[in-house]
């Protein structure tokens, strides 16, 4: 299996052979997953500590899962709790880290960087589960086996990705992958929501919702992220679900067989109508937050080979990560 890294930093550094490596094992976890009996031993006797400074439902919990099923002794650091709140700073918490003897550390931060920061002081093998308007690489990565499952392929389809573009992690993490893999990709949204420097990401920018939306194979709307925004980006929910929620109306300019997505948590009424979010025939949202489970099963399974290794080598004498 091809796939080199030793943390999961973003999807940048990924080459789209490694992409499909883990995509590939990812989708034997789905069926480990539909299973009575959901456990394997890849993880066994290692330790994976998740620290959220961000709240989170379906990442957080999405990991713990993933970090059990696979047989980790898994421990969520309550950060609201912790020494952090109390003036420690990122490189003690990293140095505390380290004399705990991780195996995995799972981490969620406000600020972009501060994960790959973190990956600098520690001794283990770091999955970043979000750091600031940064990159989100796992919701990227099960976005991509959402879509594959769907359309047979995830390659050479037009892909819009709808609404608060500047503010999204996920849609830049998305925005690298499915442009590694060779897609058409659309950003819709007001000028006000896209980020400086889109128009150089080679990527079609619509301000008309349903000019965008026609003949679209996938629809990824994003989150509104208010605790992000300190201006008036938009006028009102109510106007901006009239110009960029997703309605029938709406949708029915997208090739017939389109697929809906959206990374949660959805703001009904104001991204996505709910008959649309609860379509069994054209929203995969569910689909989703299973593929999440089994895209980091198999990121936490991978990085764990190569720490393995790793470890065997400096074990040997032998040359190590360069």
């Amino acid at each position: 299996m091809s796939f080199r890294a030793r943390h999961l930093l973003g999807i940048d550094h990924l080459k789209p052979d490694e992409i499909t490596t883990l995509l590939d094992l990812a989708g034997d976890y789905v069926a480990l997953n539909r299973r009575t009996v959901k456990h394997a031993d890849a993880l066994a006797g290692m330790t994976q500590i998740n620290m959220f400074f961000e709240n989170s439902t379906r990442t957080q919990a999405s990991f713990e899962l993933a970090g059990k099923r696979l047989g980790a002794d898994v421990m969520n650091m309550a950060v609201a709790q912790s020494s952090v709140k109390k003036g420690e700073t990122l490189i003690d918490t990293a140095l505390t880290l380290n004399a705990m003897q991780p195996d995995l550390l799972v981490v969620r931060h406000p600020h972009s960087g501060a994960v790959n920061l973190l990956a600098e002081k520690v001794n283990c093998a770091v999955i970043n589960a979000g750091d600031g308007r940064h990159e989100h690489p796992t919701q990227a990565l099960l976005d991509a086996l959402t879509i594959r499952r769907a359309k047979g392929r995830l390659h050479r389809l037009t892909i819009a990705i709808c609404g608060d573009i500047a503010h999204s992690r996920v849609a830049r993490s998305n925005l690298i992958l499915l442009g590694k893999m060779e897609n058409r990709i659309r950003l819709i949204g007001p000028a006000t929501l896209m980020p400086a420097g889109v128009s150089e990401m080679g990527v079609e920018l619509y301000e008309d919702m349903r000019e965008g939306l026609r003949g679209a194979d996938v629809v990824m709307m994003l989150r509104l992220q208010k605790e992000r925004m300190d201006g008036g980006f938009i006028p009102s929910e109510r106007e901006y679900f009239h110009r960029f929620g997703l309605d029938a109306e709406k949708l029915a300019l997208a090739a017939p067989d389109a697929i809906v997505m959206h990374p949660g948590p959805m703001n009904r009424g104001v991204e996505i109508d709910g008959t649309i979010a609860d379509d069994i025939n054209r929203s995969v949202i569910q689909d989703q937050v299973e593929m999440g489970v089994a895209v980091r099963m198999a990121a936490l399974d991978l990085l764990a080979r190569n720490l393995r290794a790793e470890r065997g080598r400096a074990a040997a004498g032998e040359p190590q990560w360069t």
